[in-house]
């Protein structure tokens, strides 16, 4: 009898005990190895429009080539960005701006992309390649241009005269922008001293810094102050003098041209970026202006 109860006594605990173990293994959370809680799928997010400040020329140029500049009821030219777009006031910020945060959508001088940083989407079937714009197949390009006002300096003449030339066509090129001049001719300094300025847009500003220490090493006479803003400064600041040279990532305004001599250094595309993790590829020219004048607001829409 004793035994007996001693075995009954085993076969409860063990029960028990089996009983514990099972309850213990349903309560715990399985863990993917390979999910990431950082790793989010834009696919079904509110789309965050970033835009760039009123005055550059790269929103400029943007919202000309995409159609969402458009005539109002009494003719004005109006710019329909969402109101809910957030605003950026340079090339980098932008840049940055995407790059922390899955659900954005912005855009940026080709030249300036970072590929370790954001996606650049084909437009139309078409990559952002400098091959492509070239080619004529990528829609979305514009000109950086200089601009001075009725006198020019022997120094702003003789930097003028390298940017034109082959070595500073070259530096262009070797930038990831495109050359105006594919047979421009050799650079001869003539020595020109003083110091100048010259201002403007935040993306030709890039290309302007490499330009000016590429001077300086063939005429140490010349001293040139960058200082980098917005292309409506550049222009305002050539046309009041304040700087020798003006820099606008787009065609000059009517009224810039009618006090300014306007010419192109390189041409440059528009980058469209989202964040990596992103899904998405690839959105036509119609989807990308839907986007930014508030039509499209979800990516899930566009899936």
């Amino acid at each position: 009898m004793r035994t007996m109860k001693k075995v009954l006594t085993l076969i409860l605990s063990g029960a028990l005990l089996i009983g514990l173990l099972a309850g213990c293994t349903s309560n715990e959370t399985t863990t993917d190895p390979n999910s990431n809680a950082d790793d989010q799928n834009t696919a079904s997010n509110p789309i965050t429009v970033i835009s760039r400040e009123d005055g550059s020329g790269t929103r400029g140029a943007f919202i000309e080539l995409f159609g969402i500049e458009q005539e109002d009821a009494n003719g004005e030219t109006v710019d329909m960005t969402t109101t809910s777009a957030e605003i950026t006031n340079n090339t980098s910020v932008m840049m940055t701006s995407v790059a922390g945060n899955p659900s954005a959508i912005g855009y940026i001088s080709l030249g300036s992309l970072d590929e370790t940083q954001v996606k650049a989407l084909n437009i139309d079937g078409v990559a952002a390649t400098v091959e492509n714009i070239n080619n004529g197949t990528y829609p979305v390009s514009r000109p950086f241009n200089i601009a001075t006002g009725a006198t020019v300096s022997d120094v702003a003449q003789d930097f003028i005269n390298f940017i034109l030339s082959k070595e500073g066509q070259a530096v262009v090129t070797d930038n990831k922008y495109i050359a105006v001049n594919d047979a421009a001719e050799s650079f001869v300094s003539d020595g020109s001293s003083g110091q100048i300025a010259v201002g403007g847009s935040s993306s030709v500003s890039p290309v302007m810094e490499k330009l000016i220490e590429a001077y300086k090493s063939v005429n140490p006479n010349a001293s040139i102050d960058l200082q980098t803003s917005d292309s409506t400064s550049g222009m305002t600041g050539a046309m009041d003098g304040t700087f020798a040279i003006g820099m606008a990532s787009r065609e000059l305004k009517d009224e810039e041209a009618a006090q300014l001599t306007g010419t192109a250094i390189a041409l440059d595309g528009i980058a469209v970026i989202v964040n990596p993790a992103n899904t998405i590829d690839e959105l036509s020219m119609d989807q990308i202006k839907s986007i930014y004048v508030g039509d499209i607001t979800d990516w899930g829409d566009l899936a």
